[in-house]
């Protein structure tokens, strides 16, 4: 048999939980600051940050590589890039074609990251099925500030969107902008937005 508590302490146990707890919750600040202070220093210490993968790869496809999920430091950077929207010209071209897939994935869909080469104008293709199943095709240009997109390069999206009936709407992203002349083509504003959306780099950032 157990020895009886001593007298006049039985009481004093059930508090001590109660006290646990509040010195957790007095602590709660000092260690959310900590950590804070943590990833300040890992967004800091971009260029290793941007060295990381941010997806997670899974079987290959026809079309390219299917992404499994994203990686963690694709949240870091997309918060560095919130900070910082400069940091965009340091992020390599393929760099930015996994960013734009992992935003496709944690949005829901199905997403393949074609090859490096011979994509067939396609960079990434997003598809959700559902109550209206759509597949999206995204193209991704990682250009200087001044480079801008020109009119034909967006024509030629429109010539992936022709040439596979199977696409919903086709999508060009660019750190950079587009030709001025582009929202005064009615051969391009025509297809606006519904087939065809236009994202400038203030919108990449």
């Amino acid at each position: 048999m157990s020895n009886p508590l001593p007298p006049g302490r039985s009481s004093d146990f059930p508090y001590a939980s109660v006290a646990a707890q509040a010195q957790t919750r007095s602590l709660a600040p000092f260690l959310s600051s900590i950590q804070e202070v943590q990833r300040n220093n890992v967004l800091l210490d971009s260029p290793s940050l941007l060295l990381q993968a941010v997806v997670v790869p899974g079987d290959k496809s026809v079309e390219g590589q299917l992404i499994a999920s994203v990686a963690l430091p694709w949240f870091d950077i997309i918060e560095l890039l919130r900070r910082s929207p400069s940091t965009i010209y340091e992020i390599d071209w393929r760099k930015w074609e996994e960013i734009v897939a992992a935003a496709y994935k944690q949005q829901g869909f199905e997403v393949v990251l074609t090859p490096r080469s011979n994509d067939k104008g396609r960079d990434v293709i997003a598809t959700k099925h559902g109550l209206g199943s759509i597949r999206f095709v995204e193209q991704v240009k990682a250009y200087r500030p001044g480079h801008l997109v020109t009119a034909d390069e967006v024509r030629s999206m429109l010539g992936v969107l022709s040439s596979d009936p199977n696409l919903s709407k086709g999508i060009i992203t660019t750190t950079s902008s587009f030709a001025p002349g582009i929202l005064k083509d009615p051969g391009l504003t025509a297809f606006m937005p519904y087939r065809l959306e236009l994202k400038p780099g203030e919108t990449a950032s």
